[in-house]
């Protein structure tokens, strides 16, 4: 194999001793120079090193790990004695992520040789079976179908020389560390072991601690902190004027690529109808929906077909767009965490992005929640259509109030909070 680093081709990969086809790949996708996970985590994973990497989305961490594992497998024979061996493992909550993280390996790989696999449920599995008894060296997968073909002796994890955990705080969300902990004790003991995730709650310290031997941490932004790039806006909205609030928003031209969260599947079709009915070309993405539907309103997306998606947290995990210039939180999540997810998925790139959230009154104690957790005010538009009254709340010691206007005064030495 021709293992030369390639020189005074791209000004700051090359300082990471990528060799050729890698770097070659690199270049043809774009990218001329790494992020700060990148930068900091590619050159352990070549030492091998065991790694936690804590990364909130849109940092570049899926290139952080895949191109360090395809120099590594490129740099290593394939074990001879297995015949067709599974080399690396990579487990990612949504059918999504674990279709774009494939995609990754094969823009970055394409030099190499290496085969990669993507399994998942919700479709047949005879196509994956397929894949896995021609053989791959590197496979992506979601834990549910992961299991199922395991359980089906079509998957032996025996010979896994590395295992990445992907958005591992997710895992948490969705209810999978039963299945990780399923998985773990079929990985052998001897490995490298990658864990990333974009929060670490003590429930995930304690998984990355089981996992991870004497790991180096990469932490390239605090752990509770959003996008400096992304504008935040609040709305304080009764719940029965949230559909015609949003309608308006989207009415306006400058929100040309819009992803709107909801808490429910239903909520998110129920939105799209009401959109549909206004004029406003929108879709939806959520578990209940089929594989293709899914993969097909995503792509509709991408290419500025849709220019409205609504989805729920989970099926949102896996979009990676790059251009989506606001994030519309129609329900606040109760979870403060998970704001700083939606919101990053905006200002992606380098590029600027707006976050819009709307509040009505029993969503309060979470936007609470959140302002302490991101240790700052969220500014409140108080000249829409549709305003609601602000109750008096108790301040935090980690946030200063944010004065907010209304209608009628208030009392003699009453001032209202968020």
């Amino acid at each position: 194999m021709n293992n030369t680093i390639l020189e005074h081709k791209l000004p700051g990969f090359e300082s990471l001793n990528l060799i050729e086809p890698i770097l070659k790949a690199v270049q043809q996708e774009g990218y001329t120079t790494p992020t700060p996970i990148q930068q900091q985590a590619i050159p352990y994973v070549l030492e091998e090193r065991d790694l936690l990497g804590c990364a909130q989305t849109g940092t570049g961490k899926t290139a952080a790990f895949a191109i360090p594992i395809l120099q590594l497998l490129y740099n290593k024979p394939k074990p001879q004695a297995i015949r067709k061996p599974v080399r690396v493992l990579i487990l990612t909550p949504t059918r999504e992520l674990a279709i774009q993280i494939g995609e990754s390996f094969a823009a970055y790989g394409k030099n190499t040789g290496l085969k990669h696999a993507v399994i998942f449920g919700g479709v047949s599995q005879r196509p994956q079976e397929t894949q896995m008894r021609n053989g791959v060296d590197i496979l992506i997968a979601t834990p549910g179908r992961l299991l199922d073909l395991m359980s089906q002796h079509i998957i032996n994890l025996s010979t896994i020389e590395i295992f990445v955990l992907d958005e591992a705080d997710r895992m948490l969300d969705m209810g999978f560390i039963n299945d990780i902990r399923k998985i773990l004790p079929k990985l052998p003991p001897k490995r490298q072991s990658l864990f990333f995730s974009a929060t670490m709650p003590p429930e995930i310290q304690k998984l990355a601690d089981n996992i991870l031997v004497n790991p180096v941490q990469v932490e390239v932004t605090p752990i509770s902190s959003t996008a400096e790039n992304v504008e935040q806006h609040l709305y304080y909205v009764e719940k029965n004027n949230k559909p015609a609030l949003l309608r308006d928003l989207l009415l306006q031209e400058h929100l040309t690529r819009v992803l709107v969260f909801t808490r429910t599947k239903h909520g998110a079709d129920r939105i799209v109808k009401i959109l549909r009915q206004a004029n406003i070309h929108a879709e939806a993405i959520h578990g209940n929906k089929a594989q293709n539907a899914r993969q097909r309103a995503l792509s509709n997306f991408k290419d500025g077909k849709t220019p409205v998606l609504v989805a729920t947290d989970i099926a949102a995990r896996g979009i990676d767009v790059d251009e989506i210039s606001h994030v519309i939180n129609y329900d606040i999540p109760n979870i403060p965490e998970t704001y700083v997810h939606r919101i990053g998925r905006t200002g992606r790139a380098g590029m600027s992005g707006t976050a819009l959230s709307f509040c009505e009154i029993e969503e309060r104690p979470y936007i609470r929640d959140i302002m302490k957790l991101i240790k700052q005010e969220i500014p409140v538009v108080d000249n829409h259509p549709y305003p609601s009254d602000i109750p008096v709340l108790k301040l935090t010691p980690t946030a200063k109030p944010a004065f907010v206007k209304h209608k009628g005064r208030p009392r003699s030495g009453q001032r209202r909070y968020i």
